[in-house]
């Protein structure tokens, strides 16, 4: 039986699973959440802890057809000058409620598009973001960076700010495969951001690609590889394009005629990861490469890696405060996230309010299944002393996840009174695998494709 055969036979090429950047995922978050709750959990948080920060900006000049975030369109600077004065209006309703002396270990401008600020917004909301904390001294400070909607002065303005870390999206440098995406964005554009970001001393660039896209090939995506390493980012993210048209009426502009098939996509997704490895990337969970020594790779080496829904991270800052239209937050009591809609996101903010929409609290059973689940998207094993010491699963508990997993996959875990461990040949299961963890009914959940 070849490996395909096999993966068929488990329901990789028909399956959809959530990419469990959380647990539970944003689905099953409910209406119990309100802004009471996140005001206790703000005020209980442990000074001698730093906190991460996650700001969004949702807007973009122009909406591309695949991106599946929540952003909206915007050709003036008005709604964008608007919005930054309710981020503002926000950290402060945050501050409000932050013991004295926390301070912030990660911050992450994402969106939408981030750089769409101009040059004085950015020096403004980062005035404001410094007035609700200082920095820890080892600090990292990224923003998702658009190399078309960057210049001189907004580079300026974000070094000057202190981002020391910059993620580019690329998607993929075919420009058949750009148009058909929605994305024009030539290699010779996003050289210049690279090269702009690397004049101002940003120390680490990370970069997005994209396999699965119609009409990619693995000589097209082998081009565009090459294209990328040759601009010799630190970190890359090989994310699968996901089709989700009932969740972003965009996608409807893309030919399903022109995607590639489920074992295409994972012949794509070898072929890209093939490449990265030969060039000494280390791999990095299921869609992760980093250069050895990268923050990422060491924390893989240390045994500290961890997954938040920014994907893989060594953020070890156990409380995220989220900030803006949509943002997840996610505190030691719970996940809560903001207003979605950006109007009612600044209508609770004018009127005072934490704008929280809906979340989830956490049951003991949570922490132990999420860390399950994150302990083998991260590492693929399952140890059983530390669920032992940490969350005090007993041996008799243990063997009965483990038995329950082996009888599910069969030939694809190794099992023993010690730990689970999925075979390198079952990696492209590990999100079906991680589901088998999850308690939560995913009947009503609709999530993109396991490969």
């Amino acid at each position: 039986m070849n490996k395909h055969t096999q993966l068929r036979k488990l329901g990789l090429f028909d399956a959809r699973v959530p990419r469990y950047t959380s647990y539970p995922t944003a689905p099953h978050f409910s209406d119990t959440v309100g802004g009471d709750d996140v005001t206790d959990w703000l005020s209980a948080l442990n000074p001698a802890e730093p906190i991460s920060l996650y700001v969004h900006v949702p807007f973009c000049r122009r909406l591309c057809w695949f991106c599946a975030c929540r952003t909206q369109g915007t050709t003036t600077a008005g709604p964008v000058a608007a919005y930054v004065e309710t981020l503002k209006a926000e950290l402060a309703l945050v501050k409000a409620h932050l013991p004295a002396g926390i301070e912030i270990g990660h911050l992450h401008w994402g969106g939408g598009t981030p750089t769409l600020l101009e040059a004085r917004m950015i020096a403004d909301l980062s005035g404001a973001i410094h007035d609700l904390a200082p920095f820890v001294q080892d600090y990292e400070f990224s923003v998702e960076v658009d190399p078309n909607e960057i210049d001189d002065a907004r580079l300026d303005a974000l070094a000057a700010a202190g981002m020391n870390r910059a993620s580019i999206g690329v998607q993929d440098f075919d420009p058949q495969i750009q148009e058909t995406i929605g994305r024009i964005q030539s290699y010779e554009t996003t050289k210049a951001a690279v090269e702009g970001l690397r004049a101002r001393g940003i120390r680490s660039l990370n970069a997005d690609i994209l396999y699965g896209l119609p009409g990619q090939t693995r000589e097209k995506i082998s081009e565009s590889v090459q294209k990328l390493l040759s601009l010799s980012p630190d970190r890359v993210a090989l994310f699968g394009y996901a089709h989700v048209p009932w969740m972003a009426r965009r996608q409807n502009m893309i030919p399903t005629d022109e995607l590639p098939t489920p074992e295409e996509r994972l012949d794509l997704f070898n072929t890209a990861r093939d490449l990265f490895v030969w060039d000494n990337y280390a791999e990095i969970g299921i869609d992760h490469f980093a250069k050895k020594g990268d923050g990422l790779e060491v924390a893989l080496r240390t045994g500290k890696l961890r997954r938040n829904f920014q994907g893989y991270t060594d953020d070890k800052c156990p409380t995220m405060v989220g900030i803006g239209a949509s943002s997840i937050a996610k505190y030691p009591g719970g996940y809560a996230q903001n207003q979605p809609s950006t109007s009612k996101y600044q209508a609770d903010v004018r009127a005072g309010l934490l704008p929280i929409a809906k979340g989830h609290r956490f049951t003991e059973e949570d922490h132990l299944r999420g860390r399950i689940i994150e302990a083998l998207m991260c590492d693929f094993r399952v140890e059983a002393a530390e669920l032992s010491e940490v969350y005090g699963l007993t041996q008799a508990e243990f063997n009965d996840f483990a038995t329950s997993a082996a009888e599910a996959f069969p030939e694809m875990l190794d099992i023993s009174s010690e730990r689970i461990v999925i075979r390198e040949e079952a990696r492209p299961l590990t999100r079906m695998i991680a589901r088998h963890f999850d308690a939560y009914d995913m009947t009503q959940a609709q999530h993109s494709s396991a490969v």
